[in-house]
């Protein structure tokens, strides 16, 4: 399977991929137990806390039908770092040529970011399809990313940023839409006050979200 294909598999295992941010691996394994328990399996832990590796590890490691991922991926020493710690994909906010070579050197399929056309364009260039829709809500919103489905019908999207319960609907409806980004299935005082039962019904409740894509 190409990194293409993989990618697409693992934003079409849910309508939802969960943005982490945390630092504990013990808290990161409860954490995915509870997501993938609600019918979440795509999990992109950002590389935003000193130990985000470790819980990519940990689930990787301890979390049955989890696709660990690892989101804020900027550089070739990070894409390394993610390698080792067992992550099956990656996330990136953005490109640069620099990033897509090291991104392309390694096994890991990557989702980029994009936020234009010209973007979008650059990186379909590079072989890529599946993108990354981010900032999505300061970008345009979903009434800016369903005008780019005509002219650009070979792309779908993750979008990310600013999205949450009450508009994921608006951006899952559209043809060029395969699941959405969001960090509000990782509630961080649920997750401080080891409420992971509130984690499962989330997840439960993201799983159901209706697709308009085929």
């Amino acid at each position: 399977m190409d990194k293409q294909a993989k990618i697409e598999t693992v934003m079409n295992a849910a309508p939802v991929i969960p943005v982490v941010v945390i630092n504990d691996p013990r808290a990161a394994v409860l954490l995915a137990r509870a997501l993938v328990a609600g019918g979440i399996p795509a999990i992109e832990v950002t590389l935003r806390t000193p130990r985000a590796a470790e819980c990519i590890a940990a689930i990787a490691a301890e979390v049955e039908g989890a696709i660990p991922g690892a989101g804020t991926v900027l550089d070739r020493r990070q894409i390394g770092q993610v390698e080792k710690a067992g992550a099956r994909f990656m996330v990136s906010p953005g490109t640069s040529p620099g990033f897509l070579d090291s991104a392309e050197d390694s096994p890991l399929p990557l989702l980029p970011g994009a936020a234009t056309a010209s973007e979008i364009m650059a990186l379909g260039e590079r072989g890529y399809r599946r993108l990354k829709f981010f900032p999505a809500e300061p970008a345009g919103g979903a009434v800016y990313l369903a005008s780019l489905a005509s002219p650009l019908p070979q792309f779908r999207f993750c979008p990310t940023g600013g999205i949450g319960p009450a508009n994921a609907g608006d951006y899952l409806k559209l043809p060029n839409v395969a699941c959405v980004g969001g960090s509000w299935l990782a509630p961080t005082d649920a997750i401080a006050a080891g409420n992971y039962e509130i984690v499962r019904k989330l997840a439960a409740a993201a799983a159901a979200l209706p697709r308009g894509h085929a």
